[in-house]
Formats: C-alpha cells, structure tokens, sequence
C-alpha cells in the first residue's frame, strides 16, 4: 500500500507539558490503524493533529506526499473528518446534522438528499431524517455523528473512541460500519482505543503509544500474539496474571498466581513471571471433559457482554478469567450470571511476558 499520511520527528507540547515526543508513523492508504493506549496517553492530540485541528510544536506531516503548510492546510483539512468521543449535536433534525458539511460545500440540494440517505442507510438510522438529533440516545447520537462524516467522502476518517460508553447493540453497529466504510468505500481511518477486544479484531495495523510516545507498531497477531512486552507495560489485557514459577521435573512451568490457582506451562521458566491466556483459546463446558488441557478449573459466571456474534464471560475460578465464545454457543448452554462451568486451557496456550 501507498502511505497516505507520513509523521516524522512529530512533537506536540503544551506549555511546559508535552504530550507527543517525537512520533514516528506511517499511515498507509486504505487500512484501518488503531491507536491503542491508556487514557492521557496522547491518542487524541495525535487525530487532531490528523484533522488538521491542532499544530504540531515540531516535526513534519505530509499527505499524500506533500508537506503540510500553513499555506496549504486549508485545503487539506477538507480530505479528513474527525468524530470526537463526546458527541456534538446541532438542535436540529437528523437530516440537517448530516447534510450540514455538504450544505458548507455547497453541493447541489438533489446531491445532498441521496448523500444523506446513504449516509443514514450506512449507520442504520432510516426514517430518522426528521427526528430532533438531541433527542436520540447517545448510541444513536453516535452514529449520527459517524454518518456526518462519512458523507463527507474524505479521504481520512478519523475516531476518537469510537464505541466509548455505548450499549453493546450500538457498538456491535459503529464497529460494524468502521468495517464496512473501509471496505466498501476505501476509508483510511485511524481510529483511537483502549478497548482490547475492538484492536485485536478491527483494525489492520495497531501503533502502542504510552506516555506521548509510540513503542510498537504491527498487525495485531503481531502485537497480541507473543503480548508484547509494551503492551503489558500498561495495558490492562485480560488474562494476564503475575506469579511465581517453578520447573517440574517432566520439563514444564508451574505458575502459582494466587489462591489456589496454579497455571501449567511449556515455557521453562522460574522466579516472578507474568503470563498471559488468550480468551480464545480457552475452552468452557458445564461438566469436566476429558482432554489434552493441562488447566482445567471450575468457577462461576460473574459477568456477560455481548459483543455481536460474540458474548465475553468473565469466569471467577479463584482469579478472574475471560472467555469468548459464540452466541449460539452461550444460549445452546443456557448460561447465565452464576451458572457454574469449567475452563480449559493447554500448557502450550500459556504466554510467558
């Protein structure tokens, strides 16, 4: 892929405060890059200065290939659009909030009518033309902020926690929109999160940034696959655990990460470690069954979310534990808060930080 946008030697300060310390990134022409990072990690300084909203202190952005200017910003500022976390709505109609970058483009009114339409058919909100935006939930306020800019047709779309406090039905359909703008309508979006399943499943390329700086940059079984060590440095990732190591005598790790869970491993390895379980590739039943796993426990149910197609338990077998199966899967068990079941893992499934 061609980059589309290129940051070289980028910081961003304010006062004596910085908040971006030389980032170094390239943004290539129709992917999906999320910025994954903690709260005040910088994420959203960064889209601004996407959108052409915010000056860099120092460094240089080019678009395209050319430099962005003080001459040239302008124009280029037409070719992204930038949905904010907190949504900002006109006390209008539905209708008048998406129409109102094309009315500033002046495009003709027949143009902005079918523009408009696709743009509501896209975030699933048909019929809401005429309803007053303040008045929708936040969920739907949400996706009419995302057909606002993506009526626009730029070249860049830019989301600031694009799925932060909604209901899990409203975010299964931002994200499934995310999807299908980039596929559909070749967006290149940059999109920032601190929501770990979201960038493990959506985006194309994940960039860490912590603290203003960004440490790692790959596809996300790069990133998640061996749960680089910049990742666990200040992401909260489910299933992972510090313990105390020890080597058994068949070659294996045992990892005792408190009471009375003891995690088997293939890893050799002793002293103070952390490790990490993928909630895939965990295995849960309501009765024991017979398998290869090394790890088995038995827990209840203390939390469920949906996500889609996928629901997400949290199984408390002694320490916490997240599961992910499918929908199907959950109601063929008829699963529920407090149900009782048991997780299975193999020793080979146990990452060593």
């Amino acid at each position: 892929m061609a980059a589309l946008v290129e940051i070289k030697n980028l910081s961003k300060s304010f006062g004596d405060r910085t908040v971006l310390d030389n980032i170094m990134l390239q943004i290539e022409e129709g992917e999906i890059l999320a910025l994954l990072g903690p709260n005040g990690s910088g994420k959203t300084t960064l889209l601004k200065i996407l959108a052409f909203l915010e000056k860099p202190t120092s460094g240089e952005v080019t678009f395209q290939g050319v430099p962005v200017t003080a001459k040239n910003v302008e124009r280029l500022r037409l070719q992204s659009a930038m949905v904010f976390q907190r949504t900002m709505m006109f006390s209008t109609s539905v209708y008048n909030n998406v129409a109102y970058g094309l009315r500033m483009r002046k495009l003709p009114k027949a143009v902005i009518k079918e523009e408009v339409s696709k743009a509501l058919s896209l975030v699933k909100l048909e019929g809401f033309e005429q309803r007053p935006a303040k008045k929708l939930s936040g969920g739907e306020q949400q996706r009419v902020a995302l057909a606002r800019a993506l009526v626009l047709k730029t070249k860049l779309l830019l989301l600031d926690e694009p799925t932060a406090n909604l209901d899990p039905k409203n975010a299964a359909i931002v994200e499934d929109v995310i999807a299908t703008a980039n596929r559909d309508l070749k967006t290149t979006i940059v999109m920032a999160t601190h929501n770990m399943f979201q960038a493990k499943t959506l985006p194309n390329r994940i960039a860490l940034i912590s603290d203003g700086v960004i440490s790692e940059v790959g596809e996300p079984s790069e990133i998640f696959g061996e749960l680089s060590k910049n990742l666990a440095s200040f992401a909260a990732v489910d299933n992972t655990f510090v313990g105390t190591a020890e080597t058994t005598e068949d070659g294996t790790t045992v990892v005792d990460i408190g009471n009375g869970v003891r995690i088997e491993a293939t890893a050799h390895r002793s002293g103070e470690i952390s490790v990490f379980i993928s909630p895939q590739d965990i295995i849960l039943s309501k009765s024991a069954v017979a398998s290869s796993a090394r790890n088995v426990f038995k827990g209840r149910i203390t939390s469920i979310l949906d996500s889609g197609s996928l629901v997400k338990l949290a199984v408390d077998v002694g320490q916490p534990f997240t599961v992910q199966i499918t929908k199907r899967s959950f109601s063929e068990m008829g699963l529920n808060l407090g149900s009782e079941v048991y997780i299975a893992f193999k020793a080979s499934g146990v990452q060593v930080v």
